[in-house]
């Protein structure tokens, strides 16, 4: 884990904090469901800063905060606690709240545009029909920020995707899901760390 590398090594946090936005749906009846992955990055992001989600007081969210090593970058994780199409809300009062320009905010989130467990990361572009990052550009005024996208694929024969990405992930993926959303949260570490160019270079041959 990237975090667990550069503990020790006195890194310094020059540029302020990141946003880090883990897109779902909340609920128990959404937890499993594959628009929900970013949760769950979010969650294990949390466990490796040993932080804990609490309900933001001025935000329909909930929030954990940490730091990557020893003096390193802080991390605002973030959970919208609105349904997918509403999490811009929360998300813009929350970079406004830390002081996050548009630019270290970090979207991790489903892609059925990519294959199952493939991982990519882009800065702007368009959303793609995802409700969650349409209502993010809306409410950042910019599409300027970080994506992390978590490749889930597209729903087999005629299924509607909308019914597919609410679906949960199936017993095959299941067997992978741990490691893979272990590798994302190293991407978004990495991002932070290192960029997004080198991070592109580092994980999109993989």
């Amino acid at each position: 884990m990237l975090g667990e590398q550069r503990e020790g090594r006195g890194v310094t946090d020059e540029t302020g904090p990141w946003l880090v936005v883990g897109l779902g749906n909340p609920g128990r009846g959404y937890a499993g469901n594959r628009h929900n992955v970013g949760f769950m990055v979010a969650d294990l992001l949390a466990g490796r800063l040993g932080a804990r989600f609490g309900r933001h007081k001025r935000a329909v969210a909930e929030v954990a905060e940490g730091r990557l090593g020893f003096g390193g970058p802080k991390l605002v994780l973030v959970k919208p606690l609105t349904y997918m199409n509403l999490s811009g809300g929360p998300v813009a009062g929350l970079a406004q709240f830390h002081k996050v320009p548009p630019g270290r905010v970090i979207a991790v989130h489903d892609e059925l545009d990519i294959g199952y467990g493939q991982l990519r990361v882009k800065c702007g572009g368009g959303e793609g029909g995802h409700n969650g990052l349409r209502s993010m550009s809306k409410s950042l005024g910019t599409k300027e920020y970080v994506r992390v996208r978590f490749g889930i694929g597209r729903p087999p024969g005629r299924q509607d995707p909308a019914d597919y990405v609410l679906s949960d992930f199936g017993a095959v993926e299941r067997k992978e899901l741990e490691f893979l959303v272990d590798r994302a949260a190293d991407v978004v570490e990495s991002v932070v760390t290192r960029g997004v160019e080198p991070t592109q270079n580092l994980y999109h041959g993989v």
